[in-house]
């Protein structure tokens, strides 16, 4: 057991960052808040990828219980004097380190691995994906945790690398360059947020929910990033997230709840940017979710693999405020389209499938243009077997749902195999 680290229980902090630690200034606090929302915008237009997702983090002020920064994953916590010890671009540097933290799930990854070696695995990790992006400057006003072996790496195997050479580490040196607090579920807190709450850790069931709205907001957030803009890492992530190990019904309710998130926009600017001489976007409000479904009868899938797909459907529609789905069967044309809202959901069972010819994707896709309206998100339940194209990438997003094809290579949108419920 010689080899085996064993740090402190507390985490140690440098003294000159614990004496941020305090009462709320107010002016410190706007001035804090300015050098954030610019921050921020910056990395919009800069690093779109890393911007949509800082911009989904609501700012709150933590100058009681927080030296320098921290997420919950839906929180942007922040010491005031902390940020104005800053410049503009070690700040862009900070958000990108606390999205990637969120993205990567570095929380709920941990298992039964030493939580503060973990920690110290997780910064390498983000700081060298955030170096290799150039995303904002590399924090120097205050230690920061690199090592240029550990470019590329993924937490798990930088964590074995650190046990492995647990003698020559100095756990304390290491733990003092983390530029944040990790709120790993470990310590105490409080209902609320802000200034002297520290938040309580999230209930398993929290955390899925929390997990859930995370990858629908990468997934988003991938789709607007330039090629090459986003780490290998989240890249990974991604591709797990959207590939057919990834349960069929898991992936439509992610990509039916990207189609609702609040954004950014400046085609409604906000109103505080305007002392500053800056425009700063302002809000969209989260938009009705709007779907069509689109059932191919043409092949291997049958009326009752259909109704446990329209079944599953209105379950996932039935955590939504408001929706629209307009479902379809298709063939080489289009059959027995019908509209389906809170109003009468509960009949989308009793649809009866139609159809039974060839497969022509592109029927789809021209029958909804020549519907006119924009379709938010098209679901396709098919076998995987077009007689010729898929249809139109560029019309809108697409998911597929595929039964019987052993190998399916949809050439856009997100997919799934689908997979039967068996009797018992």
């Amino acid at each position: 057991m010689s080899d085996v680290i064993a740090p402190t229980k507390k985490r140690k902090r440098d003294p000159k960052l614990e004496k941020l630690i305090g009462p709320t200034v107010a002016t410190q606090d706007a001035q804090a808040r300015d050098k954030l929302i610019g921050a921020r915008v910056a990395l919009l237009l800069k690093h779109g990828f890393f911007g949509n997702l800082a911009t989904n983090l609501k700012l709150v002020n933590a100058d009681e219980w927080c030296a320098t920064a921290a997420t919950d994953g839906r929180h942007f916590y922040y010491n005031a004097r902390f940020i104005n010890m800053l410049p503009r671009g070690e700040i862009e540097f900070l958000f990108g380190h606390e999205v990637l933290h969120v993205v990567y799930d570095h929380m709920g990854r941990r298992g039964e691995r030493d939580p503060q070696i973990w920690n110290i695995a997780d910064d390498y990790a983000v700081n060298a994906d955030l170096k290799r992006h150039k995303v904002g400057d590399f924090i120097t006003t205050v230690p920061c945790l690199y090592e240029y072996k550990y470019d590329g790496k993924p937490a798990e195997e930088i964590y074995d690398d650190l046990m492995k050479n647990a003698q020559k580490i100095n756990i304390d040196d290491l733990l003092d360059q983390m530029i944040d607090d990790h709120l790993d579920g470990d310590g105490e807190g409080e209902e609320g947020e802000g200034n002297g709450k520290r938040p309580k850790p999230l209930t398993p069931e929290e955390r899925d929910q929390l997990r859930q709205e995370i990858k629908a907001k990468v997934i988003a957030a991938a789709k607007s990033a330039d090629a090459g803009s986003i780490p290998a890492g989240v890249q990974r992530l991604i591709k797990d997230m959207t590939e057919p190990q990834m349960n069929w019904k898991e992936l439509i309710q992610t990509n039916l709840t990207s189609a609702v998130r609040t954004d950014y926009s400046f085609m409604r600017p906000n109103r505080r940017g305007w002392h500053i001489d800056a425009i700063l976007p302002g809000m969209i409000p989260g938009e009705e979710i709007d779907i069509s479904v689109a059932i191919d009868m043409s092949g291997s899938i049958g009326n009752e693999q259909a109704a446990v797909f329209l079944a599953e459907i209105r379950g996932i529609m039935e955590a939504f405020t408001g929706y629209k789905i307009h479902v379809f069967c298709f063939d080489t044309s289009i059959y027995n389209p019908q509209d389906f809202t809170s109003e009468n959901l509960d009949t989308i069972e009793d649809y009866e499938p139609q159809g039974g010819g060839g497969t022509d994707f592109e029927c789809v896709f021209n029958y909804l243009k020549d519907r006119g309206g924009d379709t938010k998100r098209l679901v396709f339940f098919t076998d995987g077997y077009p007689c010729g194209s898929w249809g139109d990438p560029d019309y809108t997003d697409v998911t597929w749902i595929i039964h019987g094809h052993p190998d399916p290579k949809p050439p856009f949108g997100t997919w799934a195999k689908y997979e039967e419920h068996k009797k018992r």
